[in-house]
Parts: C-alpha cells; structure tokens; sequence
C-alpha cells in the first residue's frame, strides 16, 4: 500500500519504530496516529507508545485503553 496520508496542516504520516526510550523513524514525516482515538500526534509531542504493540498513544487515558482492550482479549 503507496497511499501518502497528511494532516489538515500539509505534514506527512511518519512510520516509526518504537524502543524502550525513544524511537527510530522508518519513514520521515511530522506526525502519527493515535492506535485508541485515530487522533493525530506531532512528533515533537509524542510521549506515549507500546513496544510490545508497536502503537502510539496520544495520552495516558488512551494507554490505559489500549490497556484495557487487551486485558479482554
């Protein structure tokens, strides 16, 4: 899949590898998407991620959801 998805500011999706206190970009951009609320995060914002999933999070109540959905799995 070749799609190219921006943000309503022009920036491109970046595609990043998450590790234990940073991450590594895979592919440039300026920004990703919440794995819980689809919501856009600045990279320069974002605080939040799963190594085991491999997913970010735009905030703590979205951890603690994404938290949640896996318990009921």
């Amino acid at each position: 899949m070749n799609r190219v998805v921006t943000n309503p500011s022009g920036g491109m999706e970046a595609v990043l590898e998450y590790r234990d206190a940073a991450f590594h970009v895979k592919r440039p951009g300026a920004f990703v998407r919440c794995a819980i609320t689809d919501a856009p995060i600045l990279l320069d914002d974002l605080k939040y991620w799963s190594i085991e999933a491999q997913e970010p999070y735009i905030d703590a109540r979205a951890v603690l959801a994404s938290l949640e959905r896996a318990r009921r799995r």
